[in-house]
């Protein structure tokens, strides 16, 4: 961390020293008066501070923004608070940047991109594109002196048994119907013999293509892109546990809780149903949208990534979308079951989580759901390069067997759902 003093002046005639913000010029006396109209004096006379260059106001704006992020639920944060966050931390991320804390710059900007809203996005994706290679250039220099070798680094090296794999695995699995696999599936026969009747479906050799499938496994790759960039993370066994909780943290400190997970970690860490890939542009380039996902003149509504170590499990949930679930690194078991099987699955009542059942597939309480373990489902252990289709509404439980990287493709017509 740098001792100089903490306020600056952020104009420049050095364009390499400072972080341009064309849509903040223009729309700052706008946006200061349209958060002045919902009560945040206090923040734009501290917005005015830290854009003449006062690190403590620009530190003390982000934080009045951030209370009100947080001041209910996300649905009722008035879109201007979201903006507001957005200024604050481009305000916060222009000092890191001019006392070459690269790292500490990219973090702001992270948290901008994450929490913030859309009217400064892309002030805060040209600055990303510039700090990042600032932060690279300091992270390669680090290890070239500290003598860090080159040799490759791969997420999953060792594949898993079919006695590991059953051990592991909820009771009954993989001797129901195993999902339909189809190689290479038109367009054609995929409306007619799955989307439309509601069927799930294995489309396999359909993702050579993707750069994805060669780089992702490499751990140098994905440091060398993402390691200093900030991601929401879970931590806990799922979302429905009481000791859950989320995380910011960096990509890199992400990496190291999966590889010690199970010895200096001993809880899992899952980067679950993110944007990922409209944070780091340079992943999004390494994947592309299947065909598949404008069945029914739809279009993409969601595109989210799902990493982490061995073991890391999504409760038996639906959703409101269709879904290519693409497997990229690793393997993952999943079991679905029908949609007609809503009342069956013991819905939560609590609308937060109404798409969630209360049945632990892990462990069932017999007494409570007595008729669970005769209901029919159909599974699947889903390989490296597949892609498992699961229509809307199908009840699914997802558990990673090896450290494993996804993407999920939702399209068509809904509502966003809370959780996955």
């Amino acid at each position: 961390m740098s001792s100089t003093p903490r306020t600056a002046t952020f104009s420049s005639g050095n364009s390499s020293d400072h972080l341009d913000t064309p849509t903040l010029d223009i729309e700052s006396p706008s946006l200061l008066q349209s958060i002045s109209e919902h009560g945040g004096y206090a923040y734009v006379s501290m917005a005015a501070l830290a854009a003449a260059g006062d690190f403590r106001a620009a530190e003390a704006a982000r934080e009045m923004a951030w209370e009100q992020l947080h001041s209910g639920p996300w649905h009722s944060v008035l879109p201007v608070w979201r903006d507001a966050y957005s200024m604050a931390c481009l305000h916060v991320a222009k000092y890191h940047y001019r006392s070459g804390e690269f790292k500490e710059a990219l973090r702001a900007l992270d948290m901008g991109l994450i929490m913030g809203g859309m009217l400064l996005r892309k002030d805060l994706d040209s600055a990303v594109n510039k700090v990042s290679g600032k932060a690279k250039d300091v992270r390669v220099s680090e290890e070239n002196y500290q003598g860090i070798g080159k040799s490759e680094h791969r997420l999953v090296d060792r594949e898993l048994n079919e006695a590991e794999v059953l051990q592991i695995l909820p009771v009954k699995s993989l001797t129901c119907k195993i999902v339909a696999k189809r190689s290479n599936l038109s367009l054609e026969t995929f409306l007619k013999d799955y989307y439309l009747s509601g069927s799930p479906v294995i489309i396999s050799d359909c993702m050579a293509h993707w750069p994805a499938k060669t780089k992702w496994n490499s751990r140098d790759y994905l440091m060398r892109v993402a390691g200093d960039r900030t991601v929401p993370v879970e931590v806990g066994k799922n979302y429905l546990c009481a000791e859950w909780k989320q995380e910011l943290i960096t990509f890199s400190e992400f990496l190291q809780r999966i590889e010690s997970y199970g010895c200096s970690f001993s809880v899992p860490t899952y980067l679950a149903q993110h944007p990922l890939f409209d944070q780091i542009n340079e992943l999004r380039k390494d994947i592309c949208i299947p065909d598949y996902c404008f069945t029914g003149g739809g279009e993409l509504r969601s595109l989210n990534a799902w990493f982490g170590p061995a073991g890391t499990v999504t409760p038996l949930h639906h959703d409101p979308h269709h879904n290519i679930f693409a497997q990229v690194v690793g393997k993952k078991y999943i079991r679905l079951y029908s949609a007609s099987l809503y009342e069956e699955l013991y819905p939560y009542s609590e609308s937060m989580l109404s798409n969630s059942s209360q049945v632990d597939l892990d462990d069932i309480d017999e007494r409570k759901f007595p008729k669970v373990k005769e209901l029919e489902f159909v599974d699947c252990i889903l390989e490296e390069g597949e892609m498992l289709y699961i229509p809307p509404k199908w009840w699914h439980y997802v558990r990673s067997l090896t450290t494993s990287l996804s993407v999920s493709f939702w399209w068509g017509e809904g509502e966003s759902s809370s959780a996955s």
